[in-house]
């Protein structure tokens, strides 16, 4: 499937950041990971880094997937709220899936700083605003929940919030634990520090098929050469529903657009990360250049064709929402694109080994927080290759 329109923002701003040879040889190795994106990148150097002998193969070109279209927000919230979470999966599993959010993005933040990743992940607030009065309560809950956790977050009434920001709403969750990145830069930065510890990259390299053996998975590659592994670890997102057998959540379209440089983000408190309750979603963010990034709008359709024939729709109602919310600052769109991701009811991901194909892991379904999971996804699956517990690997099971 083409996951997104033709011009995604990162990869046209950052152009060509690494070569990587096509497969023109069958290979060895402990384990493959299949997907080139900022969850392959994640996997694989966690691999390495545990001394697994590792070979990563993209059917494109690395990076341009679902994570060049994504928007590099990063938050600890789920795209179900904890309140909700508690109710479908129990407090134990909701309260650890949030907190594990939370230590991802410290976690991807010392990472990009010890390897030296020149992708713009810095930390910033997030404000959570609600759309209506009567969802005062329910982000009351929310607040209460969090806090218990040990989570650093305000609640803001709507005067506190007209005294920080130029709109009004009727009440809005202020939290210290946000972060951005641009995702895209984040995989090749990954991806060469892997490759200096051996890990093999292949771009262009369809998989044809898997073939469990008993010493392991055999999988034909579309020009001709075969990889061989003892285990194979599936990131290919939602793609990877194909070897299920069976859906694994549901699919939407999504949409964004990237600003020209601004002069001024008049009212902008701190360059927060910014998003609304409810639906049709909305969220915004900022670049280091004074950019600024819209996205929402999703539909629950993935038609390619019929997705991209109404980007052009869909940012000037990005455009017109962003004004309402900053009616100082004169917004030039520069970029738009759309995109595909699924996602799971109870908004968290599948991750680890699935009955419908031995020697294999799987981590899809990642909804809004496809970089934080992708993090615990990598723990995860390389404390399964080495055999190590996991306790947190039963929040994220397929038949939880």
């Amino acid at each position: 499937m083409k996951l997104t329109s033709d011009y995604p923002f990162w990869a046209v701003c950052n152009g060509l950041l690494a070569n990587y040879p096509r497969l023109h040889a069958d290979v060895k190795c402990e384990c493959a990971v299949v997907g080139g994106g900022i969850t392959g990148a994640l996997v694989a150097y966690h691999l390495v880094q545990a001394g697994v002998d590792t070979v990563l193969v993209d059917k494109r070109d690395i990076g341009t997937g679902s994570t060049s279209g994504s928007t590099g927000l990063l938050q600890y919230e789920v795209d179900v709220p904890l309140r909700q979470l508690i109710q479908q999966v129990g407090a134990e599993h909701a309260n650890r899936s949030y907190l594990l959010c939370r230590e991802a993005i410290d976690k991807l933040g010392a990472l990009s700083k010890k390897l030296r990743i020149p992708c713009g992940l810095e930390k910033k607030p997030s404000l959570q605003i609600a759309r209506h009065a009567y969802e005062i309560p329910e982000l009351e809950e929310e607040f209460r929940l969090r806090q218990k956790l040990g989570l650093q977050l305000e609640f803001w009434d709507q005067s506190k919030l007209a005294r920080h920001y130029p709109f009004t709403r009727p009440a809005a969750l202020f939290s210290q634990d946000g972060a951005q990145v641009d995702p895209h830069a984040l995989t090749h930065g990954l991806l060469a520090a892997a490759v200096k510890r051996g890990l093999r990259v292949f771009d262009r390299a369809r998989v044809t098929s898997f073939q469990p053996t008993r010493q392991g998975m055999v999988m034909p590659t579309d020009d001709g050469p075969v990889i061989k592994a003892r285990r194979v670890v599936i990131a290919a997102g939602f793609e990877a529903q194909a070897y299920l057998g069976a859906a694994a959540g549901s699919l939407k379209s999504t949409y964004a657009l990237v600003s020209e440089p601004v002069p001024e983000l008049k009212g902008w408190h701190r360059e927060s990360l910014i998003w609304e309750t409810g639906q049709p979603y909305l969220y915004l963010r900022t670049l280091p250049d004074h950019r600024i990034i819209v996205g929402g709008e999703d539909e629950d359709f993935v038609n390619p064709v019929r997705r991209d024939a109404l980007i052009a729709a869909k940012t000037r109602t990005l455009k017109k929402k962003f004004s309402k919310l900053f009616p100082d600052i004169e917004l030039e769109v520069d970029y738009s694109w759309a995109g595909t991701f699924g996602e799971t009811k109870d908004g968290l991901p599948y991750i680890g080994s699935h009955a419908s194909l031995p020697h294999a892991y799987f981590a899809l379904g990642y909804g809004g927080n496809g970089i934080t999971y992708s993090l615990i996804a990598a723990e995860i699956l390389r404390d399964a290759f080495l055999g190590r517990a996991n306790s947190d690997g039963r929040i994220f099971k397929f038949d939880r």
